[in-house]
């Protein structure tokens, strides 16, 4: 009996380590795959707008790292996901937040990549939904990769374009600072 019951919680705890890190009933998967590269989680967090939740963001890296000015700067692949956890979001106010955060990331000097984000907020056309995830990959062969919830909704070229949209949530300038350290400090 004591055996049996040993051997249970030595099972039980075994298969908690496997699953994905929770945060606010969002399943974060530990691994993500960015082309022919397994990226790892490196940190996640929680998005809030004027007292609620309105996504969960978790950041993949090829290695963990928590300097997030490298992480900025790196050109290997990586990905931010973002698990939609409101119906606050809309695609408008998606886009608008999206151009509000590269104003912040590039101090306000948006002219140089201002098409390229236009091409990037094309992924947020169509309605949003509590549920839906947004993955945004970066590869330097590819560029950063938009899908929603698995399909494809818009690519953009460009390590400098990268590097501002990864600076919304990791410049010194984020969108929230609780988040950013979230995502750099596992």
């Amino acid at each position: 009996m004591i055996r049996t019951l040993t051997a249970l919680l030595v099972a039980v705890a075994f298969s908690a380590s496997l699953h994905a890190t929770e945060i606010n009933d969002v399943d974060i998967d530990d691994v993500l795959s960015a082309g022919n590269q397994e990226l790892v989680l490196n940190g996640a967090g929680t998005r809030s707008k004027f007292f609620f939740d309105v996504y969960v963001a978790a950041l993949y890296l090829k290695n963990s790292h928590d300097d997030a000015q490298a992480i900025i700067d790196a050109d290997e692949p990586m990905a931010i996901r973002l698990y939609i956890t409101s119906d606050l979001i809309t695609s408008e106010r998606m886009a608008n937040s999206t151009r509000d955060g590269f104003v912040r990331s590039t101090d306000g000097n948006i002219a140089p990549i201002e098409d390229k984000i236009e091409e990037l907020i094309k992924a947020f056309k169509d309605d949003i939904e509590e549920g839906d995830v947004f993955d945004l990959v970066y590869t330097p062969e590819a560029g950063v990769t938009v899908y929603k919830d698995g399909d494809v909704e818009s690519s953009v070229q460009g390590l400098a374009f990268k590097k501002a949209l990864f600076g919304i949530w990791l410049s010194d300038n984020p969108i929230q600072k609780s988040l950013r350290k979230a995502l750099v400090n596992r």
